[in-house]
């Protein structure tokens, strides 16, 4: 009798939660909280449109501040392992006058600092921002400790899930041989996938070093001929890939300038100009 009464119960749970997946709940706490991220966001973007004009405490700032601080702060509560809450909540304690912000400087125990330890948190729960974020400080501000090899640990982090900024950053590290062998090979791959993602400085670093005769890596060109040659696709990148350096630096300034960067306006202009004057002399 109790095997039976067990039983039907288990179907009707089992019924129960067929109708109502436990995954829906999560959904819903996870489209709550990016609606309120959004809210904060927007928030701090009427604040960046402004701020150059304002002073840093201006009180006209801060309901535009507050707004956006309760929503990331509501959006934590609605669920606390959304990592854009905590990447931009931790960056509006370190970039804004916030009420009850800390802008002390990263040092060895990060609970000291609420911004510090919220950053520190969404860097390692993986968001690729804040990994980014945490490695250029750790390498920028924190004195007191030897932190390159915890700043690159966090760049390669992000770097993994491509993340333009440290793409460019890692890539100018191996150019230069800061911390790392000299590596132009893998200099050009990181400039070559932040491009491709629109980031200017690496279009315009890419670009400088294929007018200098550097070689284009072999893992970009493989990596780009793994299509079916029956759709085509990629093998004409390869073949864009294997043009003249100065067509291929010209893409990449092309990209630096529909990102608003007035330096790869610069160098298209210098390349026509380069190129008008060889045609007027091929032609006396």
């Amino acid at each position: 009798m109790l095997r039976l009464f067990f039983s039907r119960a288990a179907q009707r749970q089992n019924a129960l939660c067929f109708l109502n997946p436990p995954h829906r709940g999560i959904h819903s706490r996870n489209k709550k909280a990016m609606e309120l991220v959004a809210k904060g966001w927007s928030a701090l973007q009427e604040v960046d449109r402004v701020i150059d004009y304002t002073e840093l405490n201006d009180p006209r700032l801060i309901p535009l501040l507050r707004t956006a601080k309760e929503n990331f702060e509501l959006a934590l509560e609605v669920d606390n392992m959304n990592t854009h809450a905590r990447y931009w909540l931790a960056k509006m304690h370190f970039k804004y006058h916030v009420p009850g912000a800390c802008k002390a400087m990263l040092v060895i125990n990060f609970s000291v600092c609420f911004g510090a330890a919220l950053l520190v948190e969404a860097a390692n729960m993986g968001d690729p921002d804040a990994q980014y974020e945490l490695g250029c400080r750790l390498r920028v501000e924190n004195d007191l400790v030897q932190s390159d090899q915890q700043a690159f640990y966090y760049l390669e982090k992000a770097v993994d899930q491509l993340h333009p900024g440290a793409l460019y950053l890692l890539g100018a590290v191996y150019l230069t041989g800061d911390c790392v062998k000299k590596d132009v090979a893998s200099a050009i791959w990181c400039f070559h996938r932040a491009s491709e993602k629109g980031h200017a400085a690496a279009a315009i670093a890419y670009g400088s070093l294929l007018l200098t005769g550097a070689d284009v890596p072999e893992a970009i060109t493989r990596f780009n001929s793994g299509r079916s040659p029956s759709t085509g696709g990629m093998r004409k990148k390869r073949e864009r890939l294997h043009q003249d350096p100065v067509e291929l630096a010209k893409e990449q300034f092309q990209v630096a300038a529909d990102a608003g960067c007035v330096l790869g306006l610069q160098w298209l202009k210098r390349l026509a100009d380069s190129e008008k004057l060889q045609l007027q002399e091929a032609t006396q």
